[in-house]
């Protein structure tokens, strides 16, 4: 059995069809002719032994085996794509393209960005938010503009994913001083009788927490919900209930005493990763990993900071 690849011009032929159904549409993207698409799919369909398509209608439709073909080619023209940015950026020395949540960037990457450029002064860096989608599960958050981007999320990681493990993600619950009364013993036993806060993007985050301390998580109230943790640490400085949030988040807050964090923080199973290409990360990528571990490694189960009340 010859494992020979078919041409990566029957390929492409293949791929835009699949994707517009239209071999006159294909032709028309690839600027070839209707007859130069048509030839290229049945020189696929012979070499592959298969059928890729069926009439449906006026139109295309595809195969079992069409629509298994598309989603491995739809899969290699995108690495493609992106290693060959990738390669360009390189090659004109342009800034390292890095991102990550709007809360992770605007609480903990920015007030550091000083030191950063004070370690390495010749990186480059561009930095841009990248939010999850899909909640806590999105599979590959890397597209053709992006070098590398900086996230929580569970391991085992997606098939081709290259991720620099950086740390634990650390979550505990955090509330402005004076939520709770003085005269109230403040244990974890009485969280379920609170206002609790809740975010989109961590929405197991409080029955971990809250099985980690051995309480019942069927009690756990859905008070208010916000889309981004931004909204929710705002909330609970505003002094609308306790949220539920990643330390590094905050820190700042914590040592000010804008918040207090009573109950401390648990080890989830996510980590936080920092989401490249396959291959060798360049020089500044590289700068950028040795970095980002010596700011991390400080962090500790109490979110690296007193655990005041």
């Amino acid at each position: 059995m010859s494992h020979t690849l078919p041409s990566l011009n029957a390929l492409r032929a293949f791929n835009e069809t699949a994707r517009t159904l239209s071999v006159t549409r294909a032709a028309q993207a690839l600027h070839v002719t209707h007859g130069a698409v048509s030839r290229q799919l049945r020189q696929l369909e012979e070499q592959l032994g298969v059928n890729l398509f069926r009439r449906e209608g006026r139109g295309l439709a595809l195969t079992g085996e069409g629509e298994l073909l598309r989603d491995s080619t739809s899969q290699a023209f995108e690495l493609l794509t992106r290693g060959c940015a990738q390669l360009k950026r390189r090659a004109a020395d342009a800034p390292v393209v890095l991102g990550c949540s709007g809360s992770f960037l605007a609480r903990w990457f920015i007030p550091r960005l000083d030191r950063l450029q004070t370690q390495y002064p010749n990186l480059s860096l561009h930095l841009t938010a990248s939010e999850p989608i899909n909640g806590e599960n999105m599979p590959w958050p890397l597209d053709a503009g992006v070098d590398a981007v900086l996230r929580f999320a569970e391991p085992p990681w997606p098939i081709g994913a290259q991720v620099i493990d950086l740390a634990p993600e650390l979550m505990g619950p955090v509330m402005k001083p004076g939520l709770i009364d003085k005269d109230i013993a403040i244990t974890p036993d009485i969280l379920p009788n609170l206002p609790l806060l809740h975010t989109q993007s961590r929405e197991r985050a409080w029955s971990l927490w809250l099985s980690a301390q051995g309480l019942d998580t069927t009690r756990i109230r859905r008070d208010q919900a916000f889309e981004h943790l931004n909204y929710l640490l705002e909330a609970a400085l505003a002094g609308l209930g306790v949220a539920i949030a990643p330390a590094y988040l905050v820190e700042e807050d914590l040592r000010t005493g804008r918040l207090i964090a009573p109950w401390g923080f648990i080890e989830t199973p996510a980590r936080l990763g920092l989401w490249l290409p396959p291959g060798a990360p360049g020089t500044a990528v590289g700068q950028l990993i040795d970095w980002l571990r010596g700011e991390l490694c400080s962090i500790t189960p109490n979110g690296g900071v007193p655990d005041t009340r």
